[in-house]
């Protein structure tokens, strides 16, 4: 399940200088999720994954709201906030902002980050900040346990929908798209290498990154995603996005997806027929346009897994400096006490 990363991602600029090991980012914390959960895992792909990137650790800041996910920071030995619920894109903005130098990870869960949190996801996105945005979406509220999340499907039964959630889902994918973030992809907590090629290639990437990592909470909502993560029928149930390659799934490679009209269709392959025969779509993830990784995204069967979109724009971080740059060309140095006293003054007495 590796993933063939395009050039443009192989020259951030992000060099590895630093020999570390996976324990060099193991806090003395423990670990205290529930046994089974599949925070576990993701805890030790992003611990390996900075390991290999080579950064000291005093780069990396981790910023995180509230819901289970959001203990990773005690559990890294790196910078790290606990913020308070869905504030987390606003803190790590302000962070990466104050210190363009710091790699900023926002760690979130489907209802810390699309509930109380939505306004603060999509403006972070939007303007491009250069966040590296993990989302654990496991449909349920788990560290309150067991209501219902924004991302529960319709009809969810749930200690606070005992006759079954009314409300439409949302798609994070869908929404991540819809907000013009620049990298937006898609992984699983059980797909280890999987995993480590999403969050390096996020750790490459300049500007605003969305990972949606389908997360397992075994206590309140087992099996949330059986279908592409059991091993019986996953690979029937998932298409992988890579790069330069047909979207072609299936045991046997025996199903493509194409176009049909202004939708997408999946279409069998006979063992004599070839992708190019069936106009099996190829795939390309640094498409400016959204329309074909909106159409993935909006795919219930397969469901696609990897990069729905990598594209290159100047990171929010990049204007703010340039902009304050070309007014101290213009204006000379800023004087912060003529600007404090500039224009009506009031003397209290």
């Amino acid at each position: 399940m590796s993933t063939v990363a395009p050039e443009k991602a192989k020259n951030s600029g992000l060099v590895p200088k630093v020999d570390l090991k996976k324990a060099d980012f193991q806090s003395d914390q423990e670990v205290r999720w529930c046994p089974g959960c599949g925070d576990y895992a993701i805890l030790s792909a992003v611990q390996q994954t900075f390991a290999e990137l080579g950064l000291p650790r005093e780069n990396h800041l981790i910023v995180s709201g509230i819901g289970c996910s959001s203990r990773f920071p005690y559990y890294m030995n790196t910078f790290g906030f606990h913020t308070i619920h869905g504030r987390a894109p606003a803190v790590a903005t302000g962070a990466k902002l104050a210190n363009p130098n710091l790699t900023v990870w926002v760690v979130t869960g489907d209802g810390d980050a699309l509930s109380i949190g939505g306004n603060h996801l999509l403006h972070a996105l939007r303007r491009n900040v250069d966040l590296k945005i993990l989302l654990f979406n496991n449909r349920i509220y788990g560290l309150t346990k067991g209501q219902y999340s924004p991302t529960s499907e319709y009809g969810k039964v749930t200690k606070s929908t005992p006759y079954g959630s009314l409300d439409q889902p949302v798609n994070p994918i869908s929404l991540a798209l819809a907000a013009e973030a620049t990298f937006v992809a898609r992984t699983a907590d059980i797909y280890i290498p999987h995993m480590k090629d999403m969050l390096t290639r996020a750790a490459l990437h300049k500007g605003s990154v969305f990972i949606e990592i389908l997360q397992n909470c075994v206590i309140f909502n087992d099996g949330a995603f059986k279908e592409v993560t059991d091993r019986a029928q996953r690979d029937d149930q998932q298409v992988m996005l890579e790069h330069g390659k047909p979207l072609v799934f299936g045991k046997g490679q025996n199903r493509g997806l194409r176009l049909k009209g202004m939708d997408l269709e999946v279409v069998p392959l006979g063992k004599d027929q070839t992708p190019e025969a069936n106009n099996v779509l190829v795939y390309d993830e640094t498409l400016e346009s959204q329309t074909l990784a909106y159409m993935l995204s909006r795919l219930d069967h397969p469901v696609p897994m990897g990069i729905f979109r990598a594209v290159n724009r100047p990171t929010l971080n990049e204007r703010t400096y340039a902009q304050i740059e070309a007014e101290r060309k213009r204006k000379g140095p800023g004087d912060l006490s003529k600007l404090l006293r500039k224009g009506e003054v009031w003397t209290v007495n």
